[in-house]
């Protein structure tokens, strides 16, 4: 509790407001004003000089704030002698002064918050409870000091009671809130609705009203100032409305001191022992009333309105920050694809002619048995590193919304699978994809995110396996579907199980490990599975195989027709095949139909479209191994030309290239009038995200074929060209 209950401003507290000497001399005026309203009119309407002295302890530190009350109680002193006051009145009247200030500061300190806010509308109405309080404390031991002197009668006593509460309650809850408000009217700023010419409109028109309502006598229109008030309290700020209030206070005052308006009017009881009292004084009740009302309306509505105005214009603001953060979040993202699909290009480019030149170095006749496995190795370590590559980027690019597509599950299983099975028929391997979902069942579900998620999983199973099966098991469930990869490999210790989905987590980093690997295909498998909604489990003990389990909560889509039978999955052949198939006698892949001119079938004519000379002369030298006559070209502008020249049966496109790329190309070719429509184009490029994929497609290319490309890869995109077996082009609408 300590420090919860101190009357002075802390030291480290900043202070605002009025200097110490202006608190003393807004004191001295307030004892003057008293003075000549009992000396004029035998009464006084408003104390306000303890809500100086409050405002002087809540606003200063410990020592000018002792002096402004030394100073202000000598005021007081002096004030006394001056009226005559006798006796214990001289001194009881300064101390009572002191006490009610300090009660009211001390309660203030405590129950309304260090920072004195009254923009705030519940720490004005706490203060105002606060001051209510001290005032009842105080004027109840005043009164009866009062009782005790001079013996009053019981009903002037409670008349004298009330005056003195009304009175003192409404000096504190004028004056030091309006001080408390000056001292930090730089929060203001800009929070009120009107402007310089409306303030001052509507500060004319509160005078104008209360003088008109207060200096006259016939009529009951105490309510008409009130529309002015509330107008001021609407459109401007808390400090104007305090400030419009004391002015408010000293005409009406006058006014009614003078014996003129509505005051006046009211009936008063007659009770015994009042009849000598005037009745300026007893009327003064009704006013003290009909003033504090107005502050109890009119202050806490100005708070109320100002603090709907700073909130709304946090919520502005905190809308355009949102709006800011998320448009640089989207240039972020924008920026973060642009650099991943450029390091996907600018790795891709040299990796296809290290693994294009490994495969022709590999497959030439008569080369010494070393210098083929060193050409294999060459291949070899190029695979690799566009695996680490290709798992880099993925796990770069973040979790992209899914595509749901009616999907063969067990299809999208067999190709992720098919992709490890050179690898399982080197180890000796049996990789089994088991299938038991009900025949022809489609499910909806992102086929890449499934494949991605699948992959690194058979990937992982074939690597850490040394004999026995790798086996990809679908079943049905009552959620959706359930995939389980499971192995006969060595297993996975319990420890290492709860961070198994972690990026870059292995469970052996030692530098004496035998597997290698950075740890990503798990946690891109894991987050695959949570994009698809899922789950993923795994079930492991040392020595006896695993079990990698995915939950997919996928919804049945219409099954596929009885007469459909799903293609068989894509299978890369291994380095070997290439090199088989380079090296045969006859590694044409099929003729085109026999030319009416030359009464024989031709070899296939196939153009190459790159700007890279060495991509260039990887494409034409497996090309040309295959039986296929070749041209180049350098860029889109080129190819054009070269499609309207010469009649191709394929065309391999790249997409980034100097002036005219290969979309815009593919574009334009697809609107030549000459039927190249029917063509078949095939993108061969770095450009290998999904987004990419679908811009080729977009553009009217019939496929896709990333870079690195192998002797095998452009084998069956020849053959599936030549049979007219690409996916049908998307040809776009004529200009």
């Amino acid at each position: 509790m300590r420090g919860r209950w101190r009357l002075f401003r802390h030291e480290a507290g900043r202070v605002a407001g009025p200097p110490p000497w202006a608190y003393v001399v807004l004191f001295a005026a307030s004892q003057l004003v008293g003075h000549w309203s009992v000396a004029t009119y035998g009464a006084v309407v408003v104390w306000l000089s303890n809500g100086v002295l409050a405002a002087a302890l809540l606003q200063l530190h410990r020592r000018p704030a002792v002096a402004v009350l030394a100073a202000c109680f000598g005021i007081n002193l002096l004030s006394n002698v001056f009226r005559g006051d006798p006796g214990a009145f001289l001194w009881i009247n300064p101390l009572l002064n002191l006490a009610e200030a300090s009660l009211a500061a001390v309660l203030a300190r405590r129950y309304c918050g260090a920072a004195l806010d009254m923009r705030r509308p519940q720490r004005l109405i706490r203060f105002a409870a606060c001051a209510a309080s001290a005032v009842a404390v105080v004027s109840a031991v005043g009164m009866g000091v009062l009782w005790m002197l001079r013996t009053p009668s019981a009903a002037l006593w409670l008349l004298q009671w009330r005056n003195f509460f009304t009175m003192e309650l409404m000096g504190l809850l004028l004056v030091t809130p309006v001080l408390l408000l000056l001292a930090r009217r730089h929060r203001f700023l800009g929070v009120a609705r009107a402007r310089w010419p409306e303030a001052a409109a509507l500060m004319t028109l509160m005078v104008v009203v209360t003088a008109g309502v207060f200096w006259q006598s016939e009529s009951p229109l105490l309510f008409l100032p009130m529309l002015p008030m509330l107008l001021i309290g609407l459109r401007l700020s808390p400090t104007w409305t305090a400030s419009a209030l004391v002015v408010m206070a000293a005409i009406s005052g006058v006014a009614t001191l003078t014996g003129h308006g509505p005051v006046h009017l009211a009936r008063l009881i007659e009770a015994p022992g009042l009849a000598t009292v005037p009745h300026i004084f007893r009327h003064l009740g009704v006013y003290h009333l009909y003033m504090l009302t107005m502050v109890a309306t009119v202050l806490p509505l100005s708070t109320v309105m100002t603090e709907r105005r700073r909130l709304e214009a946090r919520l502005r603001a905190r809308t355009e920050a949102a709006h800011e953060a998320r448009r640089r979040a989207e240039d972020a993202a924008a920026a973060r694809s642009r650099f991943l699909a450029m390091m996907s290009h600018e790795m891709r480019t040299p990796l296809n002619g290290v693994a294009g030149f490994a495969d022709l170095l590999a497959g030439r006749p008569g080369l010494d048995p070393e210098a083929v496995r060193h050409a294999r190795q060459i291949r070899q370590s190029s695979d690799a590193l566009l695996k680490l590559v290709e798992d880099i980027l993925d796990f770069a690019r973040g979790d992209d919304a899914v595509s749901p597509e009616p999907v063969d599950l067990a299809a999208v299983a067999r190709e992720a699978a098919a992709q490890g099975q050179a690898a399982a028929d080197a180890r000796g391997l049996s990789l089994v994809v088991d299938d038991r979902l009900p025949p022809r069942a489609r499910y909806l579900a992102d086929p890449r995110a499934l494949r991605q998620a699948l992959h690194p999983l058979v990937a992982n199973a074939i690597k850490f396996t040394c004999e026995g099966e790798v086996r990809v098991r679908l079943e049905r469930a009552a959620e959706g579907a359930t995939i389980r990869v499971s192995d006969t490999g060595c297993g996975i210790p319990a420890d290492l199980q709860p961070r198994l989905f972690e990026a870059f987590a292995q469970g052996d980093a030692s530098i004496s490990r035998v597997h290698s690997g950075v740890g990503l295909g798990l946690a891109l498998a894991a987050r695959h599975v949570r994009r698809l909604g899922g789950r993923i489990e795994v079930e492991s003990r040392p020595g006896e195989g695993s079990t990698f389990t995915l939950h997919l909560p996928l919804l049945r889509a219409p099954d596929a027709p009885a007469s459909e039978t799903p293609p068989p999955a894509p299978q890369p052949a291994p380095l070997q095949e290439a090199e088989r198939a380079s090296a045969s006698t006859d590694p044409v892949p099929a003729t085109r139909p026999a030319d009416p001119e030359q009464g024989e079938a031709r070899a296939p004519r196939v153009l190459v479209v790159d700007d890279h000379p060495v991509n260039r002369e990887v494409a034409r030298i497996m090309l040309e191994a295959l039986g296929c006559e070749v041209s180049e070209v350098a860029d889109g502008v080129e190819a054009v030309d070269a499609v309207q020249a010469l009649p191709f049966d394929l065309v391999l496109m790249d997409v980034r290239m100097p002036r005219m790329d290969g979309l815009e190309a593919t574009r334009r070719i697809r609107l030549l009038p000459d039927g190249s429509g029917g063509l078949a184009i095939v993108a061969m490029t770095a450009d290998a995200m999904p987004e990419d994929v679908e811009r080729c497609l977009a553009s009217g290319m019939n496929a896709h074929l990333a870079k690195p490309i192998n002797q095998a890869g452009l084998f069956a995109v020849v053959t599936r060209a030549l049979a007219g077996d690409l996916p049908p082009a998307r040809l776009p609408a004529a200009a």
